[in-house]
Parts: C-alpha cells; sequence; structure tokens
C-alpha cells in the first residue's frame, strides 16, 4: 500500500505486519501479558483500519481478537 509523500513527490511504502500470535494446537499458550499486548496492538490496528475505511481488514482484525478471546477489561481500565 503506498501513500502520497507530504512533499508530493515519491510515495511512501506501508507494509503491514504479520498477525499476532494466537494459542493454536500445537503451541505453547500465551502468557496473560502477552495476550493483553497482543489484544492492545489488535485494538490499535484495527482503529487505524476503521479510520482508513478498511472493512476488510477491519473484519479480519475482529476476528483475531475474537480469536484471543476479546477484551475483557472495560475501556479506560
Amino acid at each position: 500500500m503506498a501513500f502520497p509523500n507530504p512533499s508530493g513527490s515519491h510515495p511512501i511504502s506501508v507494509q503491514r505486519a504479520p498477525a499476532p500470535r494466537c494459542h493454536l494446537p500445537g503451541q505453547a499458550p500465551l502468557t496473560s501479558a502477552e495476550r493483553e499486548h497482543q489484544l492492545e496492538k489488535l485494538e490499535f490496528a484495527l482503529a487505524v483500519a476503521l479510520t482508513r475505511g478498511d472493512l476488510q481488514r477491519s473484519a479480519q482484525l475482529r476476528d483475531l481478537i475474537a480469536a484471543l478471546g476479546g477484551n475483557r477489561e472495560e475501556p479506560g481500565t
């Protein structure tokens, strides 16, 4: 994905990070701290995708958040 450079010359290339690691059969389960960190990164990526209007990426991120069990805390706590 490329976005125009503020100077208007060459586009800036943006690469997507790989999907976060979820607990899969044959893998060690995530620790609580790892799970919380993954959720935080996914929620931030979801906010960015929604801001950009990327509905397909938003749906993928929501699925990953659900696979991790969602956020069990209330916002801001």
